[in-house]
């Protein structure tokens, strides 16, 4: 492995977060009525620091910008921010820089709930029964791969990833023939369908509130065992001779990367690449250690996610391409580039 020069973490954070504010104010300023990005800022300015008295916009621009387009750009960069978090924990534990958070069933498992969910009619009862529903087929599914692990008596990353495959085909095959059954009813198909495809339509501030505390739990978890993290790269036998609890870890990083997935996945749907290109590109920028490396992928993922998601809107306007099929157009070309290189 070749040394390549860090950037240094001060350079870094700031010009991430300098790209995060930016995608932000432009995701929230460009839509079917556009607005100046000074306009987007004094809305933001009046509602955080409203003793400062600021003005100079409507109460349309008001209501354009604080109820029906943040929310809906928070729950973007949150939900980037933990997909890119959780492929940070995955390639860790795994060893392996092609590791994604979908890699344990979880992202399966939301996505046979949610199926579930549409297909028995409850998304027209409420909107909050499709991620519910997701994020407990996503609790259920990292249930099932602990019980597979815990009954082979031991929880090596061979085992995790081999129940983790199981289980995620499983839930493939389920969601396949839930898909299949609903057909005929092709309002239902449809919903379905565009919910696979990923995508932050019609969120709310309720989503955001109800994302925010699963990807501050999660992005707390990794920073807490970022040492553990860096000490497994070693592997398990020289973590343990250094006093890492390698089980305890293991499930600790597990659960907080299975937090994360499963509330992105309920938030937004699948969308794929997100925690495999990001913390791949970000560690050549800032190398491999944990605590530096959790934080910068969370922003850089958000600022991805909120940009991808301002692409789906504004390509074909006024119709709106899937989310993700953008971040797969946009991840599966450097996916590839990584598993050619070596071969080159």
């Amino acid at each position: 492995m070749t040394a390549r020069r860090a950037v240094p973490p001060a350079l870094f954070f700031t010009l991430a977060l300098g790209l995060l504010a930016t995608a932000v104010v432009l995701g929230v300023a460009v839509g079917s009525v556009s607005l100046s990005p000074s306009t987007v800022v004094a809305v933001l300015a009046s509602k955080l620091l409203p003793w400062l008295g600021i003005g100079g916009f409507t109460p349309t621009d008001e209501a354009i910008v604080w109820t029906m387009r943040l929310p809906r750009v928070l729950v973007a960069a949150l939900a980037g921010a933990a997909l890119a978090t959780a492929g940070v924990q995955m390639q860790g534990l795994f060893r392996n820089p092609l590791a994604s958070p979908d890699i344990v069933g979880t992202s399966s498992g939301g996505a046979l709930g949610a199926v579930l969910a549409i297909a028995a009619g409850l998304s027209a009862v409420s909107p909050l029964y499709v991620p519910a529903f997701s994020f407990a087929g996503s609790a259920l599914a990292l249930i099932a791969v602990y019980a597979l692990t815990a009954r082979a008596g031991r929880a090596p990353v061979t085992t995790l990833l081999l129940a983790g495959v199981a289980i995620g085909a499983l839930c493939g095959a389920f969601t396949a023939l839930a898909v299949s059954l609903a057909w005929k009813r092709w309002e239902v198909a449809q919903e379905i369908s565009f919910w696979l495809m990923g995508g932050f339509d019609s969120r709310t501030w309720l989503h955001a509130r109800l994302l925010a505390p699963c990807v501050l739990v999660g992005l707390g978890a990794a920073l807490a065992y970022a040492s553990e993290l860096d000490v497994m790269l070693l592997g398990d036998e020289d973590a343990r001779a250094l006093g890492v609890e390698t089980p305890r870890a293991t499930w600790t990083i597990l659960l907080a990367a299975a937090l994360l997935t499963g509330a992105a996945v309920a938030a937004g749907g699948v969308i794929g690449f997100v925690g495999l290109i990001i913390p791949h590109a970000v560690r050549l920028l800032v190398g491999p250690r944990h605590r530096v490396l959790a934080p910068a992928c969370a922003i850089v993922g958000a600022a991805f996610l909120v940009g991808a998601d301002l692409l789906a809107r504004t390509i074909n306007r006024p119709e709106e391409i899937r989310l993700g099929i953008v971040t797969a157009i946009i991840g599966a070309p450097y996916f590839l580039r990584l598993l050619l290189r070596p071969m080159g």
